[in-house]
């Protein structure tokens, strides 16, 4: 999730464990700390932009690391505040608030590997925007009134917001699931046999649902709204580089985007460049992790570049505004430039 949201979940956290034991405003600055520690990540460079993006929410997010940090975190905290009686709480505080982060990062679609050093399976529940203000803000209201209120009425407001928001992380399971299935019946109404199907929100919300199903030549990108008037899906049907992907299907950048994905991946030729794309996060023609892998003859010659892409917000807003609402309307148009990668 984004960095706020990481933030005010970790305040919220520590000020949920620590409760009266310590400060308010003590237990929210070192939850909201500790709660964003984890993708400080994004400040190493592993080599080249793919590796970037495979190797993000790695350690950092792994239990196993962030449960031999905790203590000494807490040490570190409980000695400065001269607390060290507390030290106990204030390392299970800590470690509920580095453990609640790469929790909330596998609801999203990108891929958090929490089981490393044992395992580097990307988990992703993908039933969450990155950024989703109906959970955001109630966390936001709960940790200002605790800090505010300074009393256990304060302390209630901050546990109904974790519990409202741990609600909504359920709902959107709830809603994922009743999407899949509207998508499942729609492809099977339609004749498409898919090996690959991905139903992840658009974004800020948990109501319209960008689903993507691939088959070996082609990949269909089509949304489903919870409030449209038909369980009906309108699949746009695109080439995904089946001659490229047997040609170069080997290139280690192709075979980490392919696993890291799970398969939903697209190559194409541009200009006699090869692009490699991660069709998970953003939309048809628009997304955030498209890589050029190098000239059509020499992929692998050179190291990966990261693509920006700009959609047009003054249209895709509305656009979404209405879609979620069940109206039914074109994509809006995004603009691609090369060589620009935007801030991971």
């Amino acid at each position: 999730m984004d960095s706020l949201t990481q933030i005010t979940l970790g305040a919220a956290v520590g000020v949920a464990a620590m409760g009266r034991r310590t400060a308010v405003w003590k237990a929210a600055l070192w939850g909201g700390i500790a709660g964003t520690l984890p993708d400080l990540d994004v400040f190493v460079d592993y080599g080249d932009a793919v590796l970037n993006m495979v190797r993000h929410r790695g350690e950092s997010h792994a239990f196993f690391y962030l449960t031999l940090l905790a203590p000494l975190l807490a040490w570190v905290v409980s000695r400065l505040h001269g607390e060290a009686t507390l030290f106990r709480r204030w390392w299970l505080a800590l470690w509920l608030v580095l453990i609640t982060h790469p929790l909330l990062d596998a609801m999203t679609v990108y891929g958090t590997q929490l089981l490393m050093p044992f395992t580097n399976h990307p988990f992703g529940v993908g039933s969450m925007f990155i950024i989703d203000p109906a959970y955001t803000v109630p966390l936001i209201v709960g940790v200002v009134a605790a800090l505010r209120l300074k009393n256990a009425r304060g302390l209630r407001w901050n546990a109904a917001a974790l519990f409202i928001t741990t609600l909504y992380l359920g709902w959107s399971v709830v809603g994922q699931q009743q999407a899949e299935r509207v998508a499942r019946d729609s492809l099977a109404q339609q004749g498409i046999s898919a090996q690959g199907l991905l139903v992840t929100p658009a974004p800020f919300n948990t109501v319209l649902w960008r689903l993507v199903a691939t088959t070996p030549e082609q990949y269909f990108e089509g949304y489903y709204s919870l409030l449209d008037s038909a369980p009906t899906v309108r699949w746009t049907a695109y080439p995904r580089g089946a001659e490229l992907l047997a040609r170069h299907g080997d290139n280690d950048s192709v075979q980490r985007i392919a696993a890291f994905s799970k398969g939903i991946f697209s190559l194409s030729e541009q200009d006699g460049r090869v692009l490699l794309t991660d069709l998970r996060m953003g939309q048809e023609p628009a997304y955030v992790f498209r890589f050029d892998v190098g000239a059509s003859d020499a992929v692998g010659a050179d190291a990966p570049v990261q693509l920006a892409m700009r959609p047009d917000l003054r249209r895709g807003l509305p656009w979404l505004w209405d879609r979620i609402w069940g109206v039914d309307a074109p994509l809006p148009v995004a603009t691609l430039s090369l060589g620009e990668p935007p801030a991971r």
